[in-house]
């Protein structure tokens, strides 16, 4: 994948399938907006991505990357245990850490790569709530023929809450 990717396309908002006894509203009042959501996926400074190992078993590892233009990069050695997941099967889950202020993030990884003049400007300038830990990529740290490890996530479905479940949203791209 190359850096010229269009513009990521803004979901629609809907109440998520529940089973019953949920409490799920029955009308799309309160639904969360996804600039709200998408907030707090930029603030976010740990993830966790979940894979799928070639015999089938689920991987779940922790992660630093940042959310930039409705997706979101992050770096990893190709012999890392989920970057081969995801060359096998690219499917995964993102989230974040709160399990009361939920986002959960269903996409498709990729190998991406990122020009130092343009996009690996930017994803240098936002991976700097990551200084403090002695993390600093330079805008041309991915800029390499195999995008110095750079991976992007383009998000399918994102189910998110705050106050379960009354404001239970589901955004599918």
């Amino acid at each position: 994948m190359t850096e010229n990717m269009s513009a990521a396309p803004q979901p629609s908002a809907d109440r998520p399938e529940f089973p019953e006894g949920y409490g799920l509203p029955e009308t799309t009042e309160g639904l969360l907006t996804w600039p709200e959501v998408e907030a707090r996926l930029g603030a976010a400074k740990h993830y966790w991505l979940a894979s799928v190992r070639p015999d089938g078993r689920p991987h779940s590892v922790p992660r630093w990357g940042v959310w930039l233009d409705g997706r979101f990069y992050y770096d990893g050695a190709p012999t890392t245990r989920h970057v081969r997941n995801v060359e096998a099967n690219p499917y995964v889950t993102l989230t974040l850490e709160s399990g009361t202020q939920v986002v959960i993030v269903d996409g498709l990884s990729a190998a991406t790569r990122a020009d130092p003049d343009g996009l690996g400007a930017r994803l240098a300038a936002a991976f700097a709530k990551y200084h403090d830990d002695d993390y600093r990529p330079a805008a041309d740290a991915w800029s390499g023929a195999d995008g110095g490890g750079l991976r992007v996530i383009m998000p399918e479905r994102v189910l998110a809450w705050t106050s379960f479940p009354t404001d239970c949203t589901r955004f599918r791209f």
